[in-house]
């Protein structure tokens, strides 16, 4: 059995034959993985099932790493190779469709059945993941500016903030103030960008939410960008202003909210600078 580093050839036909897999497993369509792997063994220099299972893991963390849908039957493996991760990058060159499509949109009647979200605690020090692992999900995060590809994912967001809408909505009915309910607001769709937030809610007493919605289809510390209006109304509103995170949106949609100020939870690193004539 070979035990060698893999080939970009090698690594080509693994990427190209799990996405085949994650497309069959993001329609629901059966699939079989020892078919799978038992069809790619003769075209992989004899390696063994074992490390194409475990290669298979790797590509999961990529994925991860990359904000990205992953086959939850393959959990994420990491300390791979950077040649892996181009392969990766190869094929998603190859295949632009795959990023443009549309995962997680869901109609008017599936918010209202699934309107409350689960909302869990925010990412912190002490239950962040290993330092290996997560410096490598931090490293493909950065080089490929996953941040910056969800933010211009303007469908992405639109339906991030609707499904953040439905469920204020909600909440609110549950606590029995349908009063509130019937007040919340769009702010980004009804007036336009511009105002530092995307929804105007209440808690159940009344008191104003300002909330700024992020998606991701990636898992809970995938990077964000902010803008300096945003970081703005924070400071001037901490008391009502909140940042909803919406992660693994495409699949099983989870959130968490942070308050201002938001310094305290996360590193705010500039990324492009205003360049005026002298």
């Amino acid at each position: 059995m070979t035990n060698g580093a893999w080939t970009d050839k090698e690594n080509d036909l693994i990427v190209a034959d799990y996405f085949a897999m994650l497309a069959d497993d993001i329609s629901e369509r059966p699939y079989n993985k020892a078919e799978h792997r038992r069809a790619l063994l003769p075209r992989l220099n004899n390696r063994s099932e074992g490390s194409i299972e475990f290669k298979h893991q790797n590509i999961s963390a990529v994925l991860k790493g990359l904000g990205e849908d992953w086959i939850p039957g393959y959990k994420p493996a990491f300390n791979f190779q950077m040649t892996l991760v181009d392969a990766v990058a190869r094929w998603l060159a190859l295949n632009p469709a795959w990023l443009g499509r549309q995962p997680g949109l869901q109609t008017a009647t599936a918010l209202r059945e699934a309107a409350q979200l689960w909302i869990g605690p925010p990412p912190t020090f002490s239950n962040q993941p290993p330092p290996q692992e997560l410096d490598q999900m931090l490293h493909i995060a950065r080089k490929f500016d996953v941040a910056g590809r969800d933010e211009r994912n303007r469908a992405l967001g639109r339906a991030g903030e609707e499904r953040v809408l439905a469920h204020e909505r909600a909440s609110l009915r549950s606590a029995g103030r349908d009063d509130l309910a019937r007040k919340v607001r769009w702010v980004s769709e009804e007036d336009g960008d511009g105002a530092g937030y995307d929804i105007a809610s209440f808690a159940p007493d009344g008191l104003p939410r300002l909330i700024e919605v992020k998606t991701t289809n990636g898992w809970e510390r995938t990077p964000f960008h902010i803008t300096r209006n945003e970081l703005a109304v924070a400071e001037e509103r901490r008391l009502e202003w909140r940042l909803f995170r919406l992660w693994n949106f495409s699949r099983e949609p989870k959130a968490f909210e942070l308050h201002p100020p938001l310094d305290a939870h996360v590193s705010l690193t500039a990324t492009t600078f205003q360049a005026s004539f002298h």
